[in-house]
């Protein structure tokens, strides 16, 4: 410990001997520090939003249906209905760690507004409780749902478009029942939304659910939405669940199983990030290997001068690793503080960004670093300033003695 100590000392002083050569390196690590923190923290902040967009515009945190729902209730929905009232709900309502937990009725029919009709799929949902799981649905006209039981309909702009209606209007809903017959019912639109899914507002709807039991002629629901108080939990609340309750009875999908979407577009920007990171780490590495190549070429009498005398050749190459160690460690720690200011920075004014495809609005974005993808920035800023010293270490420790001792004679 005590010789580790007197190398680290050792290694200071070389640094400081050639302050302009260090500072370059010690920005340059610094510099690619901060390139991937803000590059990864806007990534990060498009996970998390996109995250956050997808549970509190149309999945929750835990859907609950009959086993094999969305293999095929598509094409039968009704024969997989959940009763309106359950035992299980009451419980999982209570349960602590659950912040909503209420039912959805899906149907799908043709909407009418004078001489147009539209196909549309639908939703039967309970204003009071919807509210919080639907946060992020945005109103973009009129008002949301209020009444279970008033004839009412907010419908999605691209739905809305295609049919001519506007807020006011009343449309008919026309739909297939569950006993096979026709059925209709006539609500008054009023509101439209938007949400990250250009498809869905272009084909969707939502209705109270009370109204949407009475035009399908039921009265359970097709799935049971849990909105959980930390997204965190989702997977052990799934297990759990799962464990109190007979699978032929009940199944459990946690969001992540039914945000394709939001899972491709991670797998993507995830690469995309590791690209970053290897662009930014050969640009590190070329750097500080030139910078510990020069220095070594210009010490290289006093190095033949130090193993004359019986320094140990792993000494040498110990003392050039720690240099390199050194330069990323203080590179990397000033990248992350410097990569964080900017982040709040940057964050605080915001990024316009255009509509991304799939969706009609655009969006304002910012920079979310977290701690861990600090240690990342920090850990790629050591790693590879130790990689850029291996072979210039590797140089000075092999050296000849004599050749050196008369280099610069």
């Amino acid at each position: 410990m005590k010789a580790l100590l007197v190398d680290l000392r050792i290694a200071l002083l070389n640094l400081w001997r050639n302050t302009s050569r260090t500072s370059i390196a010690v920005l340059t690590v610094g510099g690619g520090a901060v390139a991937f923190l803000l590059a990864g923290g806007f990534i990060t902040w498009i996970f998390h939003d996109m995250r956050e967009a997808t549970i509190h515009s149309q999945l929750g945190h835990i859907q609950v249906v009959r086993p094999g729902y969305f293999e095929k209730g598509i094409a039968d929905p009704y024969a997989f209905l959940l009763p309106a009232q359950s035992e299980l709900l009451e419980t999982i309502k209570s349960t602590p760690s659950v912040e909503v937990a209420t039912p959805r009725l899906a149907f799908s029919g043709l909407v009418s507004l004078g001489d147009a009709t539209v196909a549309f799929i639908g939703e039967g949902v309970d204003p009071e409780f919807e509210r919080t799981i639907s946060k992020r649905i945005a109103i973009t006209e009129g008002q949301d749902l209020t009444d279970n039981k008033e004839f009412a309909v907010i419908l999605g702009e691209g739905l809305a478009k295609g049919l001519g209606a506007k807020v006011g209007d009343s449309v008919v809903l026309l739909a297939t029942a569950a006993n096979g017959n026709a059925n209709a019912v006539e609500a008054k639109v009023s509101g439209l939304f938007s949400t990250i899914s250009k498809d869905y507002d272009d084909n969707a709807l939502r209705i109270p659910i009370a109204v949407a039991r009475r035009l399908m002629r039921v009265g359970g629901a097709t799935s049971w939405v849990i909105l959980l108080k930390d997204t965190g939990k989702t997977e052990a609340m799934v297990k759990a669940l799962s464990e109190k309750t007979a699978k032929s009875d009940f199944e459990f999908v946690p969001w992540t199983h039914l945000a394709d979407f939001y899972n491709k577009t991670v797998v993507l920007f995830s690469k995309q990030v590791e690209v970053v990171k290897i662009i930014i780490g050969l640009i590190i590495v070329l750097t500080i290997s030139n910078t510990q190549t020069m220095s070594v070429l210009e010490r290289t009498t006093e190095i033949g001068t130090s193993l004359a005398i019986g320094l140990r050749r792993s000494t040498v190459l110990r003392l050039f690793l720690i240099e390199g160690g050194l330069i990323g460690v203080i590179g990397g720690v000033l990248g992350v503080l410097i990569g964080y200011g900017l982040s709040l920075l940057i964050s605080y004014v915001g990024i316009p960004m255009p509509p991304p495809p799939g969706m009609v609005h655009g969006f304002t974005g910012e920079i979310l670093v977290t701690p861990g993808l600090a240690g990342d920035a920090l850990v790629m800023a050591v790693v590879t300033a130790l990689l850029a010293s291996i072979a210039p270490a590797w140089k000075a420790s092999r050296m000849v003695i004599v050749d050196a001792l008369r280099a610069n004679q």
